[in-house]
Parts: structure tokens; C-alpha cells; sequence
């Protein structure tokens, strides 16, 4: 992946498509764990989405880790570089959280009866899948707020925009 786009850096680019899936991933996850009807209808499409979102992580860490070899070395941007490199098991989890769910219920569609166990699978993954929707969206906002500061510190109050 290159490091610029028309004189721009790839990581400001390419971190708004994790902004954007992981959040939206974390809320449509919650909401196949809780709701069952919701679960049958979009928990595919939602595993789908998630595998973007999954897909998107590494390329967001290796951007930043490419240009954060051409600003200048601060604490700040090292903290930022640090919780980012949490995420990818957090989202990582969830999307398996997600697949045992529609895999207990591709199964039991395929059956004539539900086997004794898929209802204890699928709630062990819909609560692993709230435990780890809940972490990877206060992980994004920890991240991109880590990020916003290390950008951001130096502009003082009196010359931002209004």
C-alpha cells in the first residue's frame, strides 16, 4: 500500500473506514446478540460486514506504522500507536463471536429439530459477542481520541477554526 494519496497520507484515509465499520459493526452485533428474530434475519449479513471491519484493522495499524516514521517521535503518538495495537484481537473476537452464531444457526436451519446444545452455544457467543462489542467500541474511541491529540496538541485555542 502506498504511503500517500495525491500528496496525502494513506493512514487519515484509510482509519475513517475503521471509524465507520467498527462502530457500526458493534451496534448491528448488539443487536443480533439480544434479539433473536434480528439474529435469523441479518447475523450473516452482519458477519459480513465484520469480516470488513476485520479486513480494515491492519491496514489502518500498518498505515500509522508507516507514517509514524516520517512525523516527529512524541509520547503521544506512541500511546496512540499502542492502543491500536489492541484492536485487531477485539474485532478479531467479535467476528468469531458473530460466525458461531451463524454457524449454530445455519446448522439448526438444516435439521428437522434443534440439537440440545445450539441454544447453549448461541448464548455463550451472544454474551461474547456483547463483551466484545462493548471493548472494541470503547477501544476505536480511546484510539481515535489518542489520535486526535497527538495531531491536535500543538494548535493552540486562539488559531483554530470557529
Amino acid at each position: 500500500m502506498p504511503s500517500s494519496v495525491w500528496g496525502l497520507p494513506v493512514h487519515p484515509l484509510v482509519v475513517h473506514l475503521v471509524v465507520f465499520l467498527i462502530p457500526l459493526v458493534v451496534l448491528a452485533s448488539l443487536v443480533v446478540a439480544v434479539w433473536p428474530r434480528a439474529r435469523r434475519v441479518a447475523a450473516p449479513w452482519v458477519l459480513a460486514v465484520a469480516t470488513l471491519g476485520v479486513l480494515s484493522v491492519p491496514l489502518a495499524t500498518s498505515s500509522g506504522e508507516r507514517l509514524e516514521h516520517q512525523v516527529p517521535h512524541s509520547a503521544l503518538v506512541e500511546r496512540h500507536a499502542e492502543l491500536a495495537d489492541g484492536l485487531l484481537p477485539l474485532v478479531a473476537g467479535l467476528w468469531l463471536a458473530l460466525a458461531i452464531m451463524v454457524a449454530v444457526a445455519w446448522h439448526v436451519r438444516r435439521r428437522p429439530t434443534a440439537p440440545r446444545w445450539a441454544a447453549a452455544v448461541t448464548v455463550i457467543a451472544a454474551v461474547l459477542t456483547v463483551g466484545t462489542s462493548a471493548a472494541a467500541g470503547v477501544q476505536v474511541v480511546r484510539i481515535g481520541h489518542s489520535g486526535a491529540k497527538a495531531v491536535w496538541h500543538n494548535v493552540d485555542a486562539h488559531s483554530r477554526p470557529r
